[in-house]
């Protein structure tokens, strides 16, 4: 895990530096999950914590669960927790999910967000941070649910059966006109899944995160051993 924060640390600080020397302003969609939260307390100390402009940094959010912000479950809390509060970054750069809301009315309260930062231009994140769920989900894109389909909204209210809730995500059109998505994968058990779509192997198209594709931009999978283990094997035979 200390291998793979820091390796997305790298990342997140290049591309940082990337859309501020572009275009002075870097915006970030951020995820929760375990691994992420490493991530984003490596980013408070050194040499992160000085080299990276934080006060030219824009935070949203890849997807949210339907909870108050201050649940235990909110991946907004936990990037306050580990990343924001710790920097102290001022609520006008954050930009969160209102998860508190009707789902349905704080989707579309998001994509405004979005719209308006980008003032009529095609919304285009500089840099989007996912995971990969054992189901092949990523962002609160599940199997068999109804935002898969979405082609028009960039940020969909979504039902997910299997934990019997709703969830706000971006989509595939938001996330596929970022400019950079890196997938921060860890643990053993995403193993199967994740060498299902890299190996491109029978079934592969039926996992959500298959369909994550750059128009324009890049794509980049950091794995720890364990998330990695089958792709050496299959290397091998």
């Amino acid at each position: 895990m200390k291998a793979l924060a820091e390796a997305g640390a790298r990342e997140f600080a290049r591309a940082a530096g990337d859309a501020i020397s572009d275009r002075g302003v870097f915006r970030v969609a951020l995820a929760g999950g375990s691994t992420p939260r490493a991530m984003y307390e490596r980013l408070t100390r050194s040499p992160y914590r000085g080299s990276i402009r934080w006060e030219r940094a824009r935070f949203f959010w890849g997807d949210e669960r339907c909870v108050p912000p201050d649940s235990e479950r909110s991946n907004y809390r936990m990037a306050r927790e580990a990343l924001l509060k710790p920097l102290g970054i001022p609520p006008r750069q954050v930009f969160r999910m209102k998860g508190e809301e009707e789902p349905a009315r704080a989707a579309r309260a998001y994509e405004d967000v979005l719209r308006r930062e980008f003032r009529g231009r095609p919304a285009r994140l500089d840099l989007v941070l996912l995971g990969l769920g054992e189901d092949g989900h990523l962002a609160s894109l599940f199997p068999g649910t109804r935002a898969l389909g979405e082609s028009r909204r960039l940020v969909a209210a979504n039902a997910v059966a299997k934990f019997s809730e709703w969830r706000l995500t971006l989509t595939y059109r938001a996330i596929n006109a970022a400019r950079r998505i890196v997938f921060l994968v860890s643990g053993e058990e995403k193993a199967a899944p994740l060498t299902k779509i890299l190996r491109k192997r029978r079934g592969w198209r039926d996992l959500p995160a298959s369909r994550v594709s750059p128009r324009r931009g890049t794509m980049l999978w950091l794995l720890d051993q364990a998330a990695a283990s089958r792709l050496q094997k299959s290397r091998r035979s």
